[in-house]
């Protein structure tokens, strides 16, 4: 697995485009004029996929593994990108012979270069005698381009085993998309009971992988090797609403937790107080994300060559014309450990500091002076705040968006960025009556690091800056200050969060954690749950916390219009709702203004 091999085999190949010719790196041949296998010897079961669009470029990708007639699996697939300007491919731009091989669970992928700027193209691939389904990409507008729209669509935590897909069927519903961005938790690494805890549509079987490890609680099991992982992509890939979406739109991709493991920083899980470190357990999926999302390696420098858990640097950034700006940031990787202790509350508490799960009162619902503890402790341990992004990420995402000349920037966001605190200094009894922070896996749990990054925007005069971001399981919009105090606090960014795809909302994760808490009574009913945190948060402007859907957003000089799209949930009898949307809200910013006009149920 030396990375030449990798490179050569796995079917990471640069193309330029042209008219008629074509230069190509790392071809190989069909193997002479010999007739092509018949029809169904290979299939295209993951269907077909592009990403990363720059002006003059955009990723191909699929997986070609033996169709209903192969009698075993190949060896290899030998099959052809066709690249168009019709539909009918009687304009072809690129063609170039790919191999896919097992090594790489027979996915392959393309960057195609000397496109033409924003201009739609068609691609397929052929292996064979079988062609696989049609796909459109689009490249982005030209750097200097001072263009006037942008279209695009947000999506996270499309959890498999839960609830229902159908939000997938009204966001490719809109045509007119640019792009997609997916921010995270495209996959969900645990299994059997544990993920089945909910009601999920008919169309989404048990999952299954071949070498799971089971997780502390002897309630199912988590992804461990690379099998395990692929197993995960290959199945979610399966569904046919998610191949619509990425056959129809470019994804500009990056991950979250759940690629790895819940809660996850660096390549330590967090399933027990132990944080145990498992390299090779991080490695093996940063390999299967590589292998199944269509994202430019050259930009992701993923090599496994390098035996670190770090393999391979995922931010990156996006121009789309004058207009925007899109800054992808990685909040796993680099980060340092969630500031305050799972072992020492555990220790406080007399459970075990090892083998339990101390996640309340650590990461989740922490008092405010504990949090400032421990920070400074960490601090003073470091020689440095603690950080999400890591030192080098940091620079570069301070650097990126001082230099941006864009009228938008928007910063690709994985965790909850706007303040998020319960005030129970008058509504709970000792030791409970302080300020609570609900959420310290998220930006509030690294209060400094976020305060340095909030105030280099308002040093430096970045304007328009608009935070995507996912992860919560709510919508949620809020504008973001230097320092989290409404009064003293210089508004600096919005913050537009759309809630999962289909998993748990977080209004139902706060209601069975607060049984027999002082936080139960404020969660009879997601309105008074929401309004509670609207109180406690004057710069919370909306909140929904009890819904599934995915956000999309209109772009031109003088707006940044955000639409949240609801969705229904299951049918009575179980079933994805064939009409599924249940509301729209739009949210407004204004170019130059810190600020957002709500409607709700448009």
């Amino acid at each position: 697995m030396d990375r030449r091999r990798f490179i050569s085999l796995s079917a990471f190949y640069t193309v330029a485009a042209a008219t008629g010719t074509l230069t190509a790196c790392h071809s190989h041949g069909d193997g002479g004029a010999a007739p092509p296998p018949p029809a169904g010897s290979f299939a295209f079961p993951q269907g077909v996929a592009s990403g990363d669009p720059r002006d003059t470029s955009a990723v191909f990708w699929t997986r070609c593994a033996g169709g209903a007639s192969a009698t075993s699996a190949p060896t290899s697939v030998p099959l052809r990108l066709d690249v168009a300007t019709q539909a009918d491919f009687s304009a072809i731009v690129a063609s170039v012979q790919l191999t896919a091989i097992p090594v790489y669970d027979y996915t392959v992928r393309a960057k195609v270069t000397g496109l033409a700027a924003k201009t739609t193209y068609y691609y397929r691939f052929v292996a064979g005698s079988d062609i696989s389904p049609l796909g459109t990409t689009r490249t982005a507008p030209a750097a200097p381009d001072a263009n006037q729209l942008v279209r695009f669509a947000w999506f996270v935590c499309q959890n498999w085993s839960a609830n229902h897909w159908q939000a997938m069927t009204l966001m490719a519903a809109e045509t007119d998309l640019d792009f997609i961005v997916h921010l995270g938790d495209y996959i969900y690494e645990t299994v059997g009971p544990v993920a089945q805890v909910d009601a999920t549509e008919p169309a989404h079987p048990p999952l299954k992988i071949p070498n799971g490890l089971p997780l502390s609680t002897g309630n199912g099991s988590y992804a461990n090797t690379v099998d395990d992982y692929r197993a995960l992509y290959r199945t979610y890939r399966s569904d046919t609403r998610l191949q619509k979406l990425h056959s129809s739109f470019p994804v500009i991709a990056i991950w979250d937790d759940h690629e790895f493991s819940d809660d996850c920083w660096q390549d330590h899980q967090t399933y027990t107080n132990e944080n145990k470190q498992e390299t090779q357990r991080r490695r093996n999926a940063n390999q299967a994300w590589a292998e199944y999302l269509p994202v430019d390696w050259g930009d992701v420098s993923f090599d496994l060559d390098n035996p670190a858990y770090n393999n391979i640097r995922i931010y990156r950034d996006f121009h789309f014309g004058t207009l925007l700006h899109l800054v992808m940031t990685d909040e796993r990787l680099y980060r340092d450990d969630q500031v305050v202790s799972e072992a020492a509350i555990a220790q406080l508490l007399g459970h075990d500091p090892v083998n339990g799960n101390d996640a309340a009162g650590s990461r989740y619902f922490v008092p405010q002076p504990v949090l400032q503890q421990f920070e400074a402790l960490y601090t003073q341990r470091l020689g440095r705040p603690p950080s999400v992004l890591g030192t080098t990420q940091t620079q570069w995402w301070k650097d990126t968006l001082k230099a941006s000349v864009a009228t938008w920037k928007v910063w690709g966001n994985e965790v909850m960025l706007n303040r998020l605190w319960l005030d129970l200094t008058t509504l709970a009894p000792p030791p409970n009556n302080v300020v609570f922070v609900i959420d310290c896996d998220a930006w509030d749990g690294y209060p400094t690091h976020k305060a340095d990054l909030m105030s280099f925007v308002k040093t430096q005069s970045i304007r328009n800056l608009v935070a995507v971001t996912g992860d919560l399981h709510a919508f949620q919009c809020g504008i973001v200050r230097d320092v989290p105090d409404p009064v003293n606090g210089t508004p600096v960014a919005v913050e537009l969060m759309s809630a999962g795809i289909s998993s748990r909302p977080f209004f139902v994760d706060v209601q069975q954690g607060a049984a027999g808490t002082p936080v139960a009574p404020l969660t009879t009913s997601p309105v008074a749950f929401d309004q509670f945190l609207k109180q406690n948060n004057p710069d919370l402007l909306y909140a929904d916390s009890d819904g599934n859907g995915y956000a999309s957003a209109t772009v031109t000089p003088g707006q940044f219009v955000a639409v949240f799209n609801k969705v229904k949930g299951l049918n009575s009898d179980g079933s994805a709702p064939a009409a599924p949307l249940a509301k729209r809200t739009r949210l407004t910013i204004q170019a130059g203004v810190v600020a957002v006009n709500v409607e709700d149920g448009v």
